[in-house]
């Protein structure tokens, strides 16, 4: 079987029975206390992305003043990708005590134009190479969506369930997308940071969907981002399903009533089947609520130390 028939055969979700490069290891380690988890704080938790803007900075003043090892940045919260900005961010956390934790960044692999995936693949490459500039371990990638909803706002009417784009298939969507991240893992490789594919709309909405993905992808550089915010309904079962492949986990948190949705996630119960999968990573604070970010934040890291030991 030649590469791109292959590809074509992986991205139609025939050979997931039998694929499974990106699978569970051989023989899972005994299961760890969860106290072995450590904690982080998305820097979007002070920023939705509405002003006035928090910088990077300030996060890491805040994240420490809370005594959270780790901050996982948003990079379209950074001030600049140029180098003199990077390794201050990189000095500045040092001399804070805080681990720079994870890269989220976004692009959109769910295109029928080859030179908008192309782009995209670029812009990954570029912010893989800033990861490792700031060092930074991982990055949270996103499938990508059809485009078929009017903006996020119409998305979450939607309930995350985008109608496939006029004239294509849902494999071809598959195949775009494991493709475009084939093509980013050898700079991932050759950088050492570590992708992570978070179950974010778009083709992983579903646990079927993101495993799909990342089971049709030989290599090591790549894993499963869990965010337990993103399945809407019945998140138990689904977080069940992408926990032995996850590498790096963000936690929402809805304090004040949520921006879009709120669900009422028992931490307790997450914690455990991280726990009984031998997850021994980070899991990221991502606060979503309408609260003062103050607050909210705060709390979070006091309902997550609970739920985690």
């Amino acid at each position: 079987m030649n590469k791109l028939s292959r590809k074509a055969f992986l991205a139609s979700g025939l050979s997931v029975p039998f694929a499974c490069s990106m699978s569970k290891p051989a023989k899972k380690p005994p299961a760890k206390k969860a106290s072995s988890v450590k904690l982080g704080i998305s820097s979007y938790s002070y920023w939705h992305f509405r002003p006035p803007k928090v910088t990077i900075e300030q996060v890491i003043e805040k994240t420490s003043a809370l005594g959270v090892p780790g901050v996982d940045v948003l990079h379209r919260q950074m001030d600049g990708e140029d180098l003199p900005y990077l390794r201050k961010l990189k000095r500045y956390a040092f001399l804070n005590g805080i681990d720079l934790i994870c890269l989220s960044i976004h692009q959109d692999f769910v295109s029928p134009d080859p030179d908008s995936r192309k782009e995209n693949v670029e812009h990954t490459k570029k912010c893989i190479r800033l990861a490792h500039e700031m060092g930074i371990p991982s990055i949270r990638l996103n499938s990508g969506r059809w485009g078929t909803a009017r903006d996020f706002n119409h998305l979450m009417e939607l309930r995350g369930e985008e109608p496939i784009l006029p004239g294509h298939t849902l494999d071809e969507g598959f195949e775009w997308c494991i493709d475009s991240i084939e093509q980013c893992l050898p700079e991932a490789e050759k950088h050492g940071v570590h992708l992570a594919l978070e179950n974010h709309w778009g083709l992983t909405r579903t646990p079927e969907g993101l495993l799909r993905i990342a089971k049709a992808i030989e290599s090591p550089w790549l894993g499963v981002l869990m965010d337990t915010g993103n399945f809407m309904e019945d998140p138990y079962d689904k977080l069940e399903k992408i926990a032995p492949f996850t590498t790096f986990v963000q936690a929402k948190t809805y304090f004040g009533g949520g921006e879009w949705y709120t669900l009422d996630l028992d931490y307790p119960r997450i914690a455990k089947i991280l726990s009984e999968v031998g997850y021994n990573g980070y899991v990221s604070i991502e606060f979503e609520g309408k609260a003062p970010a103050e607050k909210g934040v705060a709390r979070s890291v006091d309902l997550l130390r609970k739920a985690f030991g």
